[in-house]
């Protein structure tokens, strides 16, 4: 993986964030351009899975407009019915939903998958999954008290499969710098873009 091809997946938490989302995806995008530490996310993934169908659908379609207004890609999370409703062609899913949902991958033009063991990895990638992303890798407060899997299972993640692997959890500049010496395909940041 060369270090241009090194993404940064911004992923979405509103309750850390003192900012309504779409005003965030703004703050991000503007200290971006300012700040050094900060790089510009290449995509957004919309996670707000605790959101109702229809209040998702609702804020989906404000963050698919801002993320059209920054030339970044937007994906959506757990919600098929309204990625398809709103067109849009990309679709995040843990893998138990993967595993309800496999007939609707045609559908999308990509869908990505949220693995936590080299099987289900093996599993995604199998089914149809385009990337993965793979977590937690380092202690995170999103996942207080749950040990982290850290490097080694990220390796032996990266070993298992052939589509692009993303880490996830606990990531900050810091450990992007240690992670840059695996082979992934870039990080996932959700608390490093909600709290600025």
């Amino acid at each position: 993986m060369t270090m241009s091809t090194f993404k940064r997946i911004a992923v979405t938490n509103r309750k850390l964030s003192r900012f309504e989302l779409p005003e965030q995806i703004d703050r991000i995008m503007e200290i971006s351009r300012t700040a050094s530490n900060i790089e510009k996310p290449d995509m957004i993934i919309l996670r707000e899975k605790d959101l109702s169908e229809k209040e998702y659908e609702i804020l989906a379609a404000m963050v698919i407009e801002k993320c059209r207004n920054y030339d970044i890609e937007c994906i959506l999370h757990t919600y098929i019915n309204v990625a398809l409703r709103l067109k849009c062609r990309k679709i995040h899913l843990p893998v138990s939903l993967l595993k309800k949902n496999s007939g609707y991958l045609k559908c999308f033009d990509e869908v990505g998958a949220s693995i936590h063991s080299v099987e289900e990895a093996v599993w995604a990638e199998k089914n149809g999954a385009a990337y993965i992303t793979a977590g937690h890798i380092f202690e995170t407060d999103c996942k207080e008290g749950v040990p982290p899997r850290g490097l080694i299972f990220l390796n032996e993640v990266c070993n298992s499969v052939n589509i692009p692997v993303y880490a996830i959890g606990g990531i900050d500049n810091e450990k992007i710098a240690l992670l840059k010496a695996f082979d992934i395909a870039g990080v996932c940041i959700m608390s490093g873009y909600m709290i600025l």
